[in-house]
C-alpha cells in the first residue's frame, strides 16, 4: 500500500520591497477669483454729523411796566433760580421794560413780580414754561 502523503509547502513571503519616499506633490495654485464688476457711478458718501455744542436752555422773563424812577422791579415764584422767600432783581432794559433770565429748569416757572421786593402785583399768580421767552404786563 503506498501512502503518499501530500505535503503542503508553506510559502514564505518575503518582505515587501523597499519603496523610495517621495513628497507629496504641491497642490495647484489657484486663480484668485476675478473681482465683482465695479458700478459706474460711486455712492454718495454719508456725511458725518458734526457734534453740536448744547447752550443751556433758559427761561427770559419780561415785564412791560412803569415802576416809577429810582424804583426796582423783583421777581418771586417756584422754579430754577426763583424763590418765594426772596425776590430775584430784574434788569432795566427801558424806562419801562425789565427783563431777568432764569437757568435751565425742567418745570415751568409760576412767579409774581414785586415793586422793590415790597409790594406784590395784583391777580394771580404768572407761568412760564421752561426755556421759552415770555412778556407780561403786571398791575400794582
Amino acid at each position: 500500500m503506498s501512502t503518499s502523503k501530500k505535503t503542503k509547502s508553506k510559502a514564505v513571503k518575503s518582505p515587501a520591497p523597499a519603496r523610495k519616499r517621495v513628497a507629496p506633490k504641491p497642490a495647484a495654485k489657484k486663480k484668485p477669483a476675478a473681482p465683482p464688476p465695479r458700478a459706474t457711478a460711486r455712492p454718495a458718501p454719508v456725511p458725518v454729523p458734526k457734534p453740536v455744542a448744547s447752550k443751556p436752555v433758559r427761561t427770559t422773563i419780561r415785564a412791560q411796566v412803569d415802576v416809577g424812577f429810582g424804583n426796582v422791579l423783583f421777581i418771586r415764584g417756584e422754579g430754577a433760580g426763583l424763590s418765594w422767600d426772596a425776590g430775584v432783581a430784574m434788569a432795566c432794559v427801558s424806562a419801562d421794560r425789565w427783563s431777568v433770565a432764569l437757568p435751565e429748569s425742567a418745570h415751568g416757572h409760576a412767579f409774581k413780580f414785586l415793586v422793590n421786593d415790597l409790594s406784590w402785583s395784583t391777580g394771580p399768580d404768572y407761568t412760564a414754561a421752561g426755556g421759552t421767552s415770555v412778556t407780561f404786563t403786571p398791575e400794582f
